[in-house]
């Protein structure tokens, strides 16, 4: 398993980066991640974006996997996902726990809860099947 501080530090690049997306603890079987809200994260409506939600839950996710790579692994590619979407927040924080639901040699499966630190209300349910990636040759 891969240790925080090197997933930190991977996740201060790209679309994570850009949103905020902060990764705050790992161990066996689990990943979890959080996001300061903003008005930039917000749908024009005013409330938190589908698209910010999804994000968060899929970096912890995808995260998830890096941590968690069978010996030999170098990577993955997300395959299929799916969110429920049962709350909103207009500010705050949002933290996600991904947990791992099922972890072989060729897939892994990560269900994740997004929800609101202040409140402690669920925001979202999230699940994700990811490829795992070898080396060629």
């Amino acid at each position: 398993m891969r240790d925080l501080t090197e997933l930190q530090h991977r996740v201060a690049a790209g679309l994570p980066a850009y949103l905020g997306i902060r990764i705050t603890h790992v161990a066996e079987g689990e990943l979890h991640a959080e996001l300061t809200l903003r008005p930039e994260l917000m749908a024009v409506n005013g409330y938190l974006h589908a698209g910010t939600v999804v994000s968060l839950a899929d970096t912890a996710a995808g995260f998830g996997c890096v941590a968690h790579l069978p010996d030999g692994a170098d990577n993955f590619t997300t395959i299929e996902l799916k969110s429920n979407h049962v709350g909103t927040a207009r500010a705050g924080t949002v933290a996600c726990v991904a947990r791992l639901v099922h972890g072989g040699r060729t897939t892994q499966v990560w269900d994740a809860t997004v929800s609101h630190v202040e409140t402690g209300k669920v925001i979202a349910h999230y699940r994700a099947t990811q490829l795992i990636l070898y080396p060629r040759g």
